[in-house]
């Protein structure tokens, strides 16, 4: 996986985090729900580029 995805991934799940502490906190559950989508798809990509690595070598 590159460098460079691996940080935008990160990047995505620790915003994903962030919205969903703001939505539980000001009790918005559209941002919270947000903010778990966002880690769910970080998630995902980081499992997308695990399986590329693996074909790759």
């Amino acid at each position: 996986m590159g460098t460079a995805d691996k940080a935008k991934n990160k990047a995505e799940e620790l915003g994903g985090k962030a919205k969903e502490k703001v939505g539980k906190a000001t009790g918005d559950k559209d941002k919270q729900n947000e903010g778990k989508a966002d880690q769910a798809k970080s998630n995902l990509k980081d499992a997308g580029e695990k399986v590329k690595d693996t074909f790759r070598h």
